[in-house]
């Protein structure tokens, strides 16, 4: 009987057997830590280990993408003694011009299949889309890791989810994604590795599977992958999904896994849109957006916000003319970071006010006092020229 994949990760950095619910120590390839929990970070090495090293510099990192460049005092000084940190120690910082944590690893190649990587953001399993153990964690844990290059881990149990069938030519992967965390909710993969099978999913693009794998935390789920091979490992549970026809997906407030048919919210006022964060800011997404919306503009009192997920994304947004696009519309496009999710990046919902999202939380005072739908890039933009829920078919 073969491992599943997170089991195989984890056995190549720890010389302890792995199973299920074993506790093991796990050599880590890359620690990181952001402008939030950073700080705290920080101060925790300096009180327990003062002026010794990190382990080792080449592997660790900062990365600001919460709020930047910092709209607070808060945030100001929070990144301010990261940076101080970084180079006392000789240590990188990918800087408030360089976009979402989790992203640039990825085109840094510094997150790659079978390597494992730590941080503060509670997305960092968003690695699962290259294959790489990626995980959130606690400033403590964090500052442990930074001091030793290891960490505690409990070996989680694997879900196996075969999807079957062909989505319809309207649909994206951010519908498919909210299809299965409405089929799989927040008891199914809590706290398991999820496993994902079939031509569908195999066929998702990396912006795809990067969508796809963010939101395995709104499952409860440990990480996602999509394996290149079923190595007949014992998995702790399995599910089949038919996705045949999936039509464009909403999930209505205030809950991620309060997904419905667009159909069902046709004709919802809205006020706000935001396309962006680091489930749907890749260059693809943009792109999506920007066909819906090219020869089109924004309605009248509605704002459209867009931000890119990295500096590499924006530069392709200038080289493919896609900004030229976005802003012709009407959109406001702002600097690379995690945008809608944080706190004022790129502002917040009032009370009343009804946005329409691409991020991958919509809980009640998470983006503001307003209510928040999640959906595709594409409907998002749909929903912004008309001022109201609709599907881009319906344009």
């Amino acid at each position: 009987m073969g491992k599943t994949l997170i089991e195989q990760i984890i056995q190549s950095h720890t010389h302890d057997e792995v199973t299920p619910g074993k506790i093991v120590w796990m050599d880590l390839d890359i620690r990181s830590a952001r402008d939030f929990g950073g700080p705290n970070v920080v101060k925790n090495f300096e009180r327990e280990y003062g002026n010794d090293s990190v382990k080792d510099k080449t592997k660790t990192f900062f990365t600001f993408d919460l709020c930047v460049p910092a709209c607070s005092l808060k945030y100001a000084d929070n990144q301010q003694v990261c940076r101080d940190f970084a180079r006392k120690h000789g240590i990188k910082v990918f800087d408030v011009d360089q976009g979402i944590g989790s992203h640039v690893l990825i085109e840094e190649g510094l997150a790659l299949a079978g390597t494992t990587v730590v941080g503060t953001d509670s997305h960092l399993n968003i690695l699962g889309a290259v294959n790489c153990f990626g995980q959130g964690m606690g400033d403590v844990d964090i500052t442990f890791a930074f001091k030793t290059g290891k960490t505690w881990f409990e070996v989680p149990e694997t879900l196996r989810v075969m999807v079957d069938g062909t989505i319809s030519s309207e649909a994206s992967a951010k519908d498919l994604t909210l299809y299965i965390l409405k089929r799989l909710g927040t008891k199914r993969a809590a706290l398991k590795a999820v496993e994902f099978y079939g031509e569908t999913v195999k066929n998702l693009s990396l912006a795809g599977r990067i969508t796809l794998c963010s939101m395995v935390t709104e499952m409860a789920g440990i990480i996602g992958f999509v394996p290149d091979v079923d190595e007949n490992a014992a998995y702790a549970d399995s599910v089949v999904l038919d996705v045949t026809g999936l039509t464009p997906q909403i999930a209505a407030p205030s809950s991620p896994e309060n997904v419905f048919n667009v159909s069902e919210f046709k004709g919802t006022d809205i006020h706000s849109g935001f396309i962006g964060s680091c489930t749907n800011g890749r260059t693809e997404d943009l792109a999506a957006a920007a066909r819906v919306l090219e020869g089109r503009k924004i309605k009248e009192e509605v704002m459209l916000k867009v931000v890119p997920a990295t500096r590499s994304v924006y530069q392709e947004l200038l080289n493919q003319g896609i900004l030229e696009i976005l802003f012709s519309s009407g959109a406001i496009v702002s600097n690379p970071g995690c945008g809608g999710c944080a706190e004022g990046h790129i502002g917040l919902t009032g009370e009343g006010e009804v946005q329409i999202s691409t991020g991958n939380r919509n809980f009640a005072g998470k983006q503001g006092k307003g209510q928040t739908y999640l959906a595709s890039p594409e409907v998002v933009a749909a929903s912004c020229v008309v001022g109201r829920i609709i599907g881009p078919e319906d344009l």
